[in-house]
């Protein structure tokens, strides 16, 4: 296995449990929002049985286990998906986004805690680059 296809087998795996985690909040409730950094709002939301975090929830947790298919696929563990090098470009680049501009994200999201923007903002970028080197560098698109 070459560099590019651990990179996004790794990534791949990260961001599956990143979506795992996210899921769990679902079924674990408001203890779980908490423990994963989210703020008192969204957490006495839960608690008030407002279905709104559920949704964000598993909105982003579908996402995140999309992205690592498409990353897992990248590294030649399944079938190429659709698109799939525009995908994992375009997925490092919105991660390496997140991970630069939560400064100015953080302040629209008053709730959250300092440690979550720390952990989830550097685990962002992290991931995104991960992505973007084994996208650029995977075999099958330069012929290596």
């Amino acid at each position: 296995m070459n560099s590019a296809s651990i990179a996004l087998t790794v990534s791949g795996a990260a961001l599956a449990i990143a979506a795992l985690l996210h899921f769990a909040c679902i079924f674990v409730g408001a203890p779980g929002y908490r423990l994963l950094g989210a703020g008192d709002q969204i957490v006495l939301a839960v608690q008030a049985g407002d279905f709104r975090p559920h949704l964000s929830a598993g909105f982003v947790g579908g996402a995140l286990l999309l992205c690592s298919w498409y990353a897992i696929a990248g590294a030649g563990h399944f079938k190429s998906p659709p698109l799939q090098q525009f995908v994992l470009y375009t997925v490092s680049l919105l991660l390496l986004a997140r991970a630069i501009l939560f400064p100015l994200l953080k302040p629209h999201f008053p709730g959250n805690s300092g440690t979550f923007w720390l952990v989830s903002s550097t685990a962002c970028g992290i991931l995104g680059a991960l992505l973007l080197y084994g996208a650029f560098n995977r075999p099958t698109i330069h012929g290596a």
